[in-house]
Order: structure tokens, then sequence, then C-alpha cells
């Protein structure tokens, strides 16, 4: 036999040695993709139901203090819009009371002018009377006071 035709047995030897370890990975390969496959898929059909439930439990977790917090405030703001909407109207009625204060006491000054404007008024005319009366009568007589005393009668001026 000749060398050469030895060698090229080996070589077909050793191509279908390497063709079968090739064709056994192949093979393997070909089995555990098909089991991935498998696996994505079923893990495709119960991952949106597992995401989903884990979220709605962890979202219920985490937004049910929040939640509570809320409805907190909530009643917070409303017991304050209350206790203002008691104040605004405090503060309307005092400021309804001072105005009628005001009012009674502008009431109460006029009417107290208008009587000193009165007694004027009837003073003015009892003056003039009495002017009226002296140029009538050419003139009034004056008596000093000092002479209608009884102590100034005895002389000690």
């Amino acid at each position: 036999m000749d060398e050469a035709a030895v060698e090229r047995a080996k070589e077909r030897v050793e191509r279908r040695t390497d063709a079968a370890a090739l064709d056994a990975v192949l093979d393997r390969t070909r089995s555990q993709l098909e089991a991935l496959a498998a696996a994505a898929e079923s893990a495709a059909a119960h991952l949106p139901e597992r995401v989903e439930h884990a979220v709605q439990d962890g979202l219920r977790e985490q937004v049910l203090p929040v939640g509570r917090n809320l409805a907190e405030i909530r009643g917070l703001m409303n017991q304050v819009l209350r206790r203002l909407d008691a104040l605004e109207g405090t503060a309307l009625a005092d400021r309804d009371a001072r105005l009628d204060d005001l009012a009674l006491l502008v009431d109460l000054i006029s009417s107290g002018w208008q009587g000193v404007d009165t007694r004027l008024e009837r003073l003015e005319g009892v003056v003039g009377r009495l002017e009226q009366g002296i140029e009538a009568h050419g003139g009034a007589n004056v008596y000093r006071i000092e002479d209608r005393r009884p102590d100034a009668a005895s002389g000690s001026s």
C-alpha cells in the first residue's frame, strides 16, 4: 500500500471523527435549544401573570400607606377649610359689629352737635333780643358788683 493512500485514509477517518463529534455537538445544541425554547415559551405564558401579581402585591404594599397619608392630608385640609370658613364668618360678624358701632357713634356725635347748634341759635336769639332791647331803651344801666357787696360798703377799698 501506498503511503499516500494511508494518509488519505487517516484524513478521512479524522474527518469522519471530527464530523461525528461535530454532529454530536450539533445534536446536543439542538436538544438544548429545543429545551430552552420550551422553557421560554412556558415562561412567556406565565410570566405576565407572575409579574402582574408581583407588581400588584408590591404596589399594594407601597400604595396603601400613601393612600392612608393622602386620606389623612385630605381630612386635615377639610378641617383647615372649615376653620378658615369659621374665621371668615367671625371676621365678617366682627366687622359688621364695628360698622354698627361706628354708625351709632356718628349718630350720637351728629345729634350732640345738633343740640349744640340748637342751643347756640337760642342764645343768639336771646343776645339779639337783648341788643335790640338795649338799643330801644337808649342804653343800659351798669352797676358795679363791688358796690353791691355788703363788705364793700364798709370801705375797705
